[in-house]
């Protein structure tokens, strides 16, 4: 593993509500990920993984604290620098899947590499095989309403990864497949992780995930309550 840094988190804070209602979701995380790591979040629910991630893709902002990706302050950027960041560096994977209704499995897989102005026929190239490596392959062009939650989450990590962005950020990818899919899912990530450098943040309470992972990170109560490398 090399020593570019891809996140760099310090003293995040992140508080909902006012005055005696305030809840601290997060208190004051330290984190550094670097290119090429594989790394799983874990912890309790309401221990602050899905605001953790938020707040790393840009999707939220902290309460205090400092948000790097890629030696670049995202609290500073504006709302387009930080939009462009997001489609050309980040890619997510959201437990609602945020599918586009209107469109086609193919085309909501593909609309990112649109956004980037890849020419259609390697746009279609790429996606045939992320849709042959995940099953998916005679499903392009049913709308999500026609696909089954698994079938919609497999869409959406295709979406994701398929331009190969620096960081993808995963909220329980497998949560919605089988583990026969959640295998191949796991094996596709770890593919693109190993030969292309993808730096991937999973937060899953999933065995087969921890069990892929080269590093866990465990929240509690708003803190890292472990990181160690495995």
């Amino acid at each position: 593993m090399n020593d570019k840094v891809i996140v760099n988190l310090k003293g995040i804070v992140k508080n909902y509500g006012e005055g005696s209602g305030i809840v601290n979701a997060l208190r004051g995380i330290d984190l550094v990920l670097k290119q090429g790591e594989f790394v799983t979040l874990a912890g309790p629910s309401g221990s602050g993984k899905s605001t953790l991630l938020n707040i790393i893709g840009g999707l939220d902002k902290p309460t205090s604290g400092e948000v790097g990706i890629e030696d670049q302050d995202i609290l500073k950027m504006s709302q387009s620098n930080l939009s462009r960041l997001r489609m050309h560096r980040i890619g997510f994977v959201f437990q609602s899947y945020n599918l586009i209704p209107v469109m086609t499995a193919f085309e909501n897989a593909e609309y990112v590499l649109l956004l980037k102005g890849m020419k259609p026929a390697k746009r279609r190239e790429i996606i045939r095989e992320l849709f042959d490596a995940v099953g998916l392959s005679g499903l392009e062009d049913r709308f999500p309403r026609e696909l089954s939650g698994g079938q919609q989450q497999r869409v959406a990590i295709v979406r994701a990864i398929a331009p190969e962005p620096a960081l993808v950020l995963a909220d329980e990818p497998t949560a919605n497949v089988d583990s026969k899919t959640g295998g191949a899912l796991l094996d596709l990530m770890s593919h693109l992780n190993k030969e292309h450098r993808l730096t991937f943040l999973f937060s899953t309470h999933d065995p087969n995930v921890v069990a892929r992972a080269r590093r866990r990170i465990v929240l509690r109560d708003g803190q890292i309550a472990e990181d160690v490398f495995l």
